[in-house]
């Protein structure tokens, strides 16, 4: 160990990459985070491709320098899917993106029908095409984009009570679909859905299983960061928000709880 405090900057819309945080320090106990929030952008599932791609390389530009981050994890499947690749090209450290879980959905599923639950912007990407023709060929892959869901999951961090009826509702856009009563998985394509599996798993059919990004995540940060220094001690993690209102306030005194200092906006 040593005084190496450069941190992971982990970045997304809101607050649903805290699911991609969690894992990874599990698996890195002593790696100091940075987490920030494009609250003034959010939602990301309701905008353009073009206004996602013009936006989240500057801001990850601008947190590279203040940060100076030894990797950085779009934990964000729609920033990902959409702004992955000028992410890479600007900056000069390793990027880590998030992407559905379509192959270990696929490999788990016994009907051979499984759900993607994600944002609008990232159920209508070429690359779940990609995904579903290389992972689950052989299985029927039916979509459903809520923005209801990523709103539920920020008001569940800011300690806003959620309505069952409100997640079933949501559920049903891919329950209702024709075959829909043959989904055994849902790929949580969304990285603020984990936040919410509790509430989803309550009013979901029996024995429907829920898959997720982020072990894998954390599993390739740790590959990434494999023999570096760490710092000797544990810090404070530290929140970053580009806008501070007052659910960023109340996710913040959420998240002090958990090793986060007061939030800071970019």
């Amino acid at each position: 160990m040593s005084d190496d405090t450069r941190p992971i900057l982990f970045f997304d819309s809101g607050v649903g990459g805290l699911s991609v945080v969690a894992p990874t320090c599990a698996l890195l106990p002593m790696a100091p985070i940075v987490y920030a929030a494009d609250s003034a952008g959010f939602p990301y599932g309701t905008k353009s491709e073009g206004e996602i791609a013009a936006r989240v390389p500057a801001l990850l530009g601008r947190l590279a320098e203040r940060y100076h981050p030894r990797l950085i994890v779009i934990a964000c499947n729609t920033a990902s899917t959409i702004a992955l690749p000028a992410v890479r090209a600007a900056l000069d450290l390793p990027i880590v993106g998030t992407v559905p879980a379509i192959k270990p959905a696929a490999q788990a599923s016994r009907t051979r029908t499984i759900g993607v639950l994600g944002t609008e912007a990232t159920v209508r990407q070429p690359y779940v095409d990609d995904l579903t023709a290389r992972f689950a060929a052989d299985c029927t892959v039916l979509r459903y984009g809520s923005a209801a869901l990523v709103e539920l999951a920020e008001a569940k961090l800011a300690g806003e009570a959620v309505a069952p009826d409100a997640v079933a509702r949501e559920l049903a856009g891919l329950f209702g679909q024709t075959g829909g009563d043959a989904i055994d998985v849902i790929v949580n394509a969304c990285t603020h859905f984990p936040l919410l599996e509790d509430e989803m798993r309550a009013v979901a059919p029996a024995g429907v299983a829920f898959v997720d990004g982020g072990p894998g995540i954390a599993r390739r940060v740790a590959v990434l960061t494999q023999g570096q220094d760490w710092p000797r001690e544990p810090v404070v993690h530290q929140l970053v928000f580009t806008r501070l209102g007052d659910r960023e306030a109340r996710i913040g005194t959420h998240l002090r709880a958990h090793g986060f200092a007061s939030p800071e906006t970019l």
